[in-house]
């Protein structure tokens, strides 16, 4: 039984790593247990294809980290172990059906102008956005990183009213409820302009119509105008190797294929975790379970009634009961070309280019998916990295990074009536074929030529 350490970590994805750098700035021992075979969780990068083909298993826009508060902490620490990004100036954009596109980056004047073309009035009010983002984003940022608890969310509020007043703490206090479709509904006017944005939601589970989700569009296509994006230069796991050679230099321990079968409890505290293999390991101050709800409940138990905090049923069902936002199909393309973009050629410059014709089927897709549906026309997100980093594949080859949102974890049926399998080691070949019909509809000719489908985090 291990007893040198002060903090235990359960899982490895970037929140554990993160803590784990804050808890050693302090002086804590630390180690950190994952079940699966590498560290990363979503951010890791591999040759899933072919030999000098990297390719980021599923998280691929580093922007958020870039911009987090930690990075500003940690970000000459994580540059010197080894954290490289690549700018991407073309953001994003959506290709439709009628062979328009829209594209969204770096240059305001260009932004409000691709707009315009759509609709007049759309391009003022993307003008007005971007001229208010400095101020709501300082309001947005400060709520969205304000600690758990009474006494910071009404710190915030009390601000928010001193500075905004009744009238504009309101205005920002009904959007951050809004759905996508109730924000981009009262903000715009054209149908490609709303598709373009409320694409962003899907990429956080927020389909068109779920509460709360309006938040998404609006960051993403502000802060992209406003910042850029970036990705990781070589693959999105240089975010992760970084991490881990800070947290190894001062000590810190990782094991891998190191499945928590149990948190040990005694006297209403956590105090250590037992392994598969029976291991024990004890913590002198804390155990910090970075995990799913669900497998939280299955880690700790019911909650205890000989304890200090009494048995809360509420608690121990909330756990039980949680439910997950539907799953996403990855595929990994190793390419010839970038695709040959019908749209435009102008789309192969772009990181990202979203295939969600309306917010109709967005909708649509996203209820398929939760009612347990392979949908009929799945939202296909077509990242293409070596647009922007080179490095990730042999000279003059690309890859691909596809997403097929939404999708269910347990499948219980196809929406089109043509994939019969039940299983995702049957449905991903099939539901990958589907979407590669989309991207061909789009850039006929050149997407079938080497691929790996998987599910990735599947429901």
């Amino acid at each position: 039984m291990d007893e040198g350490t002060d903090v235990l970590i359960i899982g490895s994805g970037l929140n554990s790593l993160a803590s784990a750098m804050v808890l050693q700035r302090h002086g804590l021992r630390v180690a950190i247990f994952e079940q699966a075979p590498e560290p990363g969780g979503a951010v890791k990068s591999g040759a899933y294809t072919e030999a000098g083909f990297t390719h980021d298993w599923a998280a691929m826009n580093l922007s958020l980290f870039a911009g987090s508060p930690f990075f500003q902490e940690f970000g000459a620490e994580l540059t010197a172990a080894g954290l490289e990004f690549v700018p991407a100036p073309k953001c994003f954009a959506s290709a439709f059906p009628d062979g328009r596109w829209l594209g969204i980056d770096s240059d305001a004047v260009s932004n409000e102008a691709a707009i315009h073309a759509f609709a007049s009035s759309d391009s003022r009010a993307w003008g007005d956005l971007s001229a208010q983002f400095p101020d709501q984003a300082a309001h947005i940022f400060a709520i969205l990183g304000a600690p758990f608890g009474f006494r910071p969310v009404a710190k915030n509020i009390w601000n928010l009213l001193r500075q905004k007043k009744l009238s504009g703490a309101l205005d920002l206090g009904q959007f951050l409820a809004s759905s996508p479709r109730a924000w981009l509904d009262q903000t715009f006017t054209s149908p490609h302009v709303k598709s373009t944005l409320a694409a962003w939601g899907m990429h956080l589970d927020f389909a068109p119509d779920i509460a709360g989700g309006a938040l998404f569009p609006y960051l993403e296509a502000m802060a992209n105008q406003a910042f850029g994006m970036v990705i990781g230069k070589g693959g999105a796991d240089t975010v992760t190797r970084a991490m881990l050679s800070s947290i190894a230099s001062k000590g810190g321990l990782v094991t891998c294929n190191a499945w928590v079968e149990r948190v040990m409890i005694e006297q209403g505290r956590a105090v250590g975790i037992r392994l598969a293999d029976g291991t024990e390991h004890r913590a002198a101050k804390a155990v910090i379970a970075n995990v799913a709800p669900k497998h939280l409940s299955t880690l700790i138990g019911k909650t205890d009634p000989a304890c200090d905090t009494g048995y809360d049923p509420v608690y121990d069902k909330g756990l039980q009961s949680f439910r997950h936002a539907p799953g996403t199909l990855m595929m990994h393309l190793a390419m010839d070309d970038l695709p040959a973009w019908s749209a435009s050629d102008q789309l192969r410059d772009y990181a990202y280019v979203h295939l969600a014709p309306s917010m109709d089927q967005m909708a649509r897709c996203y209820q398929q998916a939760q009612a347990g549906l392979l949908p009929d026309e799945p939202v296909v997100v077509v990242g293409q990295p070596t647009a922007i980093d080179p490095s990730r594949a042999p000279a003059g080859k690309h890859t691909l990074w596809l997403q097929v949102r939404m999708v269910p974890g347990e499948i219980l049926g196809d929406a089109a009536g043509q994939i019969t399998a039940r299983d995702w080691q049957s449905a991903a070949a099939p539901m990958a074929e589907r979407a590669l019909d989309i991207v061909e509809g789009h850039a006929p000719g050149n997407t079938r030529q080497n691929y790996r489908a998987e599910s990735c985090n599947p429901g």
